[in-house]
């Protein structure tokens, strides 16, 4: 009996990406957060090259281990089964179209605002679960998003504003 090992896996897209997510952080780190500037979205001269890549890299960066932690833990629990329902190509459309258009969005309408994370990814693939016929129920899918995003911001108010960095200290919700 000559059997062996073969590791494979169903999500090369998600995994990759959470792997650059990593990478980035720890690059912070050990530049003592002087990379950061290479991913967020700031307003920036138009002139500048990094300005247009910066609409795409602000979902590789975070604000720190806590914000990394959250914003994987939820790509990392539904981005395989999206992933594997809908396909590679699908799955990557989807984070190159929302990291761009969250970049854009911040660019033109947050001028004082810096955003960084994959918090537009991990809402994206929340509402895309929303709509996926699996063996579970869509409303199963839709009751277990809804409670999961009410408990992470219950635990922590400041999970939503995380990836943004603001030039002013953020208070509290008031509707908590």
């Amino acid at each position: 009996m000559n059997k062996r090992l073969r590791i494979s896996f169903n999500s090369p897209v998600v995994l990759g990406f959470v792997t650059a997510s990593l990478l980035v952080i720890l690059l912070s780190i050990v530049t003592g957060g002087g990379s950061n500037r290479f991913f967020m979205t700031f307003h920036s001269p138009l002139t500048s090259p990094f300005t247009y890549l910066r609409f795409f890299t602000h979902v590789l960066g975070h604000s720190g281990w806590e914000h990394f932690i959250g914003n994987m833990m939820y790509l990392l629990l539904l981005g395989p089964l999206l992933e594997e329902k809908y396909g590679s190509s699908t799955i990557l459309k989807i984070i190159v179209i929302t990291a761009l258009v969250t970049g854009l969005i911040n660019y033109i309408f947050f001028p004082h605002v810096a955003l960084l994370g994959a918090s537009g990814i991990v809402f994206a693939f929340i509402l895309l679960s929303s709509f996926n016929r699996s063996s579970l129920s869509p409303n199963c899918l839709r009751c277990s998003s809804v409670c999961g995003l009410y408990m992470t911001y219950r635990s922590n108010p400041y999970f939503l504003a995380a990836s943004m960095a603001c030039r002013e200290p953020l208070s509290p919700s008031p509707f908590l």
